[in-house]
């Protein structure tokens, strides 16, 4: 009973502060993680801690599967390098620069322990960034390049992340066969994702008559398809992804307006719910994980945490700014078969670099850390890496998350412009 209570008292504070976050003019996901923190510290109220499991179940498939279903196909094909690069090539260097920063700046963290980090903290998060970029006014560019990054960067950091821990817990690393069972993990993730896809677009050719039904099968895919691409050892993120977008395109062909309607409705009741969820919890957390840390340590802790994330932006913004070059030298060779609309302008890079804050599949893949090796020993620096990764988190949704919407107003972002 008590579990039933605390799950009304999170949605109580969830949809009372997503009331008033318009009022007192804060991204109602910043206003929830810093209710989310204070009430954890709150005498008598109990410490919550997350399971990843269900974190990677509950959350993930189903925001994934809105983002994917509502992303523009004709914007993402034609940034497609630009979120490739993000998605792929920016993630591996953060994960590298946070990793070479951790192992010379934090005393015992070895090299599998510092890339475990780098990669746990290499991945933006869409559910931060769509949530709190959204009514700025962003153009719809930038903002299905925030998207495509962040639906398909979730599948190269935790592939990144499974490599690191691998290493740590007794499996030997190497280079040519890593590469090899990413390439699997994406291209299984994606078979898998596009089977599901035909497979529910072919019920829902049958079923669109019958409302309750159709909707009822697409609200139930995102889960199957992450299940059984995770239970195939392939990508689960992709797989969900391919699935929304497959049926976002033939859904505008079958299905009746009504019927779109009402997959909007529910998708949008679902995900606002789930959304507030994310950040409350996130908040929640915080409490707990600062219980398990050497007091000592904190403040030593927070300042690491505050360099990891300079690092990681300064990373960002030099592979954004990098990608505006190279595509405007690629353009000029005409190299580039897509139009003037996939160049990259000054405002744009500054928005893109600025919007990377961390979030739920941080903390999720931090909290999945193993409690001991093969061995039977405990897992080193275990709660060091759970304690920064929560801090680089907030931090990222509080800083930069409060100042997106103001560098958006300095930099007189017009959209039918951008």
């Amino acid at each position: 009973m008590e579990n039933y209570s605390i799950i009304l008292f999170i949605l109580a504070i969830m949809l009372g502060l997503s009331a008033i976050a318009e009022r007192v003019k804060l991204p109602y996901p910043i206003l929830l993680v810093i209710a989310g923190i204070g009430v954890g510290f709150l005498p008598g109220v109990p410490k919550i801690e997350l399971d990843p499991e269900i974190i990677f179940l509950l959350f993930l498939p189903p925001m994934l599967y809105d983002a994917a279903f509502n992303i523009s196909v004709i914007e993402f094909k034609r940034n497609i390098h630009t979120i490739m690069t993000l998605a792929f090539a920016l993630v591996f260097f953060t994960a590298a620069g946070i990793a070479v920063l951790v192992h010379y700046l934090i005393p015992g963290m070895s090299w599998e322990l510092s890339f475990t980090l780098g990669a746990i903290l290499s991945a933006t998060d869409a559910v931060a960034a769509m949530s709190i970029t959204k009514g700025l006014g962003i153009s719809h560019k930038t903002m299905t390049i925030l998207e495509g990054e962040s639906l398909i960067n979730d599948a190269s950091g935790l592939i990144a992340y499974r490599l690191a821990v691998a290493a740590i817990t007794g499996s030997s690393f190497i280079l040519w066969k890593a590469g090899l069972q990413f390439f699997i993990l994406i291209l299984g993730g994606f078979l898998v994702g596009l089977v599901l896809g035909l497979l529910l677009i072919l019920i829902l050719k049958y079923t669109h008559h019958k409302g309750n039904v159709a909707i009822s099968f697409t609200l139930l895919m995102p889960f199957i398809a992450y299940l059984l691409a995770e239970e195939l050892h392939v990508s689960g993120v992709i797989a969900v992804v391919q699935v929304g977008i497959l049926i976002s395109r033939a859904s505008r062909r079958q299905a009746a307006g009504g019927l779109r309607v009402a997959y909007k409705s529910i998708w949008d009741i679902i995900v606002f719910i789930l959304n507030g969820l994310i950040f409350v919890l996130i908040g929640f957390t915080f409490p707990y994980v600062i219980e398990n840390i050497d007091h000592n340590l904190i403040l030593p802790l927070i300042g690491y945490s505050f360099l990891i994330c300079f690092v990681a932006l300064i990373i960002r913004m030099a592979r954004i700014f990098l990608q505006r070059v190279n595509l405007e030298r690629a353009f000029k060779r005409k190299s580039i078969r897509s139009n003037k609309r996939a160049l990259l302008n000054w405002k744009e890079c500054l928005i893109i670099g600025w919007s990377g804050m961390r979030g739920i599949v941080s903390l999720a893949t931090a909290l999945a850390l193993p409690m001991t090796l093969s061995d039977g020993s405990a897992f080193p620096q275990r709660n060091i890496i759970i304690f920064i990764s929560v801090m680089v988190v907030l931090i990222t949704l509080v800083v930069q998350g409060l100042s997106l919407p103001w560098l958006v107003r300095l930099l007189k972002v017009n959209p039918k412009h951008s």
